[in-house]
């Protein structure tokens, strides 16, 4: 359970600092308020999603309104929050519509009468989702000059607004989607293949909303913060190729069926050139994103009397290798001695060995974190998905501590086996230390911390 997330607001940022310039000196940290490791974690995860949430972070960024007819389109986990923030400071007479995952719209008590919601499927994309961007695509068109697309993307937006590309079927979307996630693929070649394959994403919304004017506010669950790979881009111009799609199906091993390898071929689905006239008037912003959220959670760890050092808002790569990384950096501080907050984002990837497998890449990560670390002592970890999902299951991620490992062979399970299965999540489950926070509306990617406390040596 997480606890006091709204202290966030009040917390001071603490400056940037790497390992050799980490915070003030120890006295500098005394504070009246020392939490044991478990309870620190989970409030820093809280005051973390606070950071990035859409009250937080929309107000002071939202374009004025147009002269003419204003349409607010939300995509993704955050679309829900999003659209219920922005529409507080909209025209009257504008209309809303928010595309979402199951289980993260908001009740209709909630929104306003002229908001329309949908909700679709997520990871894969499903019948609902393309009915759903049909119908967004209907309004768009409608737009003239004068007029404004105001919309607001975060992660969640590749699978949610589908509208395969022509001869391209759902199944093989689908198909494509899935084999690439358990390829162990990064974010960005999926999303370049998706882009290539679909008729609204790559900058195509926005060809179709002209001559209307296009404001683009995302939330960032992409490491770099590249606007053009949040949700696919619909509305900002793309860069890459079909080539290189094709490129990324070959180095992953998808078997490619014949209508998608047709349409990687056809140039009717290249990317809208990024020089279009279509694009010389909107304005693109991300409002929220990963760094936000480890720098307030950076600030409650030195007020806890933790030295913060940040590794880093945009890694990627195997979860499991990561853990192993950022074992030896713990075992590395815990041998200097002191109080030390280890603090990360990212998006790593998972290569599935086993479809039946429950758990996410937060889950494998501190599989692997645990198994490396071995018991060591005042060494405890937390890693969750800031949307509140981590892979396919109900938890945001789960929380590790020097007894992780002891409990759970108690326990009759072998980490191990556990991990090399994908099975992350039965462990956490057994031990009870899932993290479960239900939908956050909003995403700017995992957050992980590690806090070391080791004695000082002689």
């Amino acid at each position: 359970m997480l606890i006091n997330a709204l202290t966030a607001q009040g917390l001071p940022l603490a400056p940037d600092s790497r390992e050799g310039e980490a915070m003030a000196d120890g006295q500098a940290m005394n504070s009246a308020m020392h939490l044991d490791q478990r309870t620190l974690l989970e409030e820093m995860f809280g005051v973390a999603l606070v950071a990035v949430s859409a009250e937080m972070c929309l107000p002071n960024t939202l374009p004025p309104p147009p002269s003419g007819r204003q349409l607010i389109l939300g995509v993704g986990k955050a679309a829900a929050a999003m659209v219920k923030v922005a529409m507080q400071y909209a025209k009257p007479d504008a209309e809303a519509i928010i595309l979402t995952r199951y289980g993260h719209g908001l009740p209709a008590a909630e929104l306003p009468e002229n908001v329309t919601q949908y909700e679709a499927g997520h990871p894969l994309p499903d019948a609902h989702g393309i009915q759903a961007t049909a119908a967004v695509l209907e309004q768009v068109r409608q737009l003239g000059e004068g007029d404004q697309l105001l919309a607001l993307v975060s992660g969640g937006g590749s699978a949610l607004l589908t509208l395969p590309a022509e001869n391209v079927a759902l199944d093989d979307k689908q198909y494509i989607t899935r084999e690439l996630l358990h390829s162990g693929a990064s974010i960005s070649q999926i999303n370049c293949v998706r882009k290539h394959l679909s008729q609204v994403k790559g900058g195509r919304l926005a060809i179709a909303a002209h001559p209307a004017q296009v404001v683009t506010l995302a939330f960032s669950d992409i490491p770099g913060d590249n606007a053009a790979l949040i949700a696919s881009g619909p509305t900002v111009p793309d860069r890459t190729r079909l080539d290189d799609a094709r490129r990324v199906l070959e180095a992953t091993g998808v078997k490619v069926p014949a209508p998608v390898s047709a349409a990687l071929l056809d140039p009717a689905n290249a990317a809208p050139d990024p020089a279009a006239a279509e694009f010389r008037s909107s304005i693109t912003r991300v409002v929220a994103r990963s760094h936000n959220a480890l720098k307030v959670a950076g600030s409650l760890a030195h007020a806890n009397g933790y030295r913060a050092v940040y590794l880093g808002d945009d890694l990627e790569g195997d979860a499991s290798e990561l853990g192993v990384i950022h074992a030896a950096l713990a075992l590395h501080h815990a041998r200097k001695g002191g109080r030390w907050a280890l603090l990360s984002g990212g998006e790593t990837t998972v290569r599935v060995n086993n479809s039946a497998g429950r758990g996410g890449r937060n889950g494998e990560y501190l599989l692997s974190l645990a198994i490396a670390l071995n018991g060591a002592a005042s060494i405890s970890a937390i890693a969750c998905d800031t949307d509140g999902i981590d892979g396919t299951q109900d938890n945001a991620g789960a929380v590790i501590d020097p007894t992780t490992l002891q409990r759970a062979r108690a326990a009759g399970l072998s980490p191990l086996d556990l991990l090399q299965n994908n099975q992350s999540y039965d462990l956490f489950e057994a031990l009870g230390d899932l993290v479960i926070t239900g939908p956050t509306r909003t995403n700017v990617n995992d957050f992980r911390a590690i806090l070391v406390d080791a004695p000082l040596p002689n």
